[in-house]
């Protein structure tokens, strides 16, 4: 089994930063594809951000330019670098592991983590 543990989250005012991070243990597969996802109350689980092996990023449209992922592949650790945050990402935010597809939907994510709350005050 692989379980994955997110750190980092709080509350914060819009307009600040924050960093997420997520270590991996047990039966991890190295390579694996790692991905944030997020998801509000009364909202669908959507992606963040995801990061292949080779460190290739991939961001979803509302945080570009604002969040940065990288990877430590040698640790098993993933992090989320979120400035400029606004109210609208306030969300649990969630660790993700092992792509079984090309696609940064939930459903293409095997492992995952417990969650993490970010709050963003106006």
């Amino acid at each position: 089994q692989v379980q994955l543990i997110e750190s980092g989250g709080g509350l914060v005012q819009a307009g600040g930063s924050l960093a997420l991070s997520c270590a991996a243990s047990g039966r991890t597969r190295s390579g694996s594809t790692m991905a944030w996802f997020r998801q509000a109350p009364g909202k669908e689980r959507e992606f963040v951000a995801g990061i292949v092996s080779s460190g290739t990023a991939n961001y979803a449209d509302s945080v570009k330019g604002r969040f940065t992922i990288s990877r430590d592949n040698a640790k098993k650790t993933v992090d989320l670098r979120m400035n400029s945050l606004k109210p609208e990402d306030t969300a649990n935010y969630y660790c993700a592991m092992h792509r079984r597809d090309n696609y940064w939907s939930p459903q293409s994510f095997l492992y995952w983590g417990q969650g993490t709350q970010v709050t963003v005050s106006s």
